[in-house]
């Protein structure tokens, strides 16, 4: 076969090659960018869903703080003050509510320790703890949530 057969042969495969190898390059790029969007997303997910579990943490906090202080503020005689006999039942109705939203929000570890520091306080706020100092009673119930809480958040 002479070379004129061949030029265009030549030209046909370089042109095709030449083509194959773009088409290639280009569908590796866009993987690669997808890849990449996918890590971000993961990536923004996996914070969005750390934050919310601050959120929830703090609020629970917020409730508890209160909580503490209707239970240390509770007057000696029983039925006594109705003014705090509703603020002591809103207090603990946010607090119910805060240790739920945990529940749903956090991981599984943090459900009994939030759930247990949250009956302590009700035991307390409603006096059901006889002469026990109010944070004595508690402490045990702080410290195990505030340690699950910490490894919880870690590990997210």
């Amino acid at each position: 076969m002479s070379a004129e057969v061949w030029a265009p042969l030549f030209s046909l495969a370089g042109v095709v090659l030449g083509g194959g190898l773009t088409a290639w390059s280009q569908r590796a790029t866009q993987r690669s960018a997808e890849r990449l969007d996918e890590r971000r997303r993961v990536a923004a997910d996996r914070e969005a869903r750390r934050t919310e579990q601050v959120q929830a943490v703090k609020d629970f906090l917020a409730c508890v703080q209160e909580a503490e202080g209707v239970a240390y503020r509770r007057p000696e005689a029983w039925g006594e003050d109705e003014a705090w006999h509703g603020a002591a039942s809103a207090v603990m109705g946010r607090l119910w509510i805060a240790e739920r939203h945990l529940a749903l929000v956090c991981h599984a570890g943090l459900r009994d320790p939030a759930q247990s520091y949250a009956w302590a306080l009700n035991q307390a706020v409603w006096r059901e703890i006889g002469d026990i100092p109010v944070n004595e009673h508690v402490e045990e119930h702080k410290s195990a949530f505030m340690d699950a809480a910490r490894a919880g958040l870690a590990a997210v």
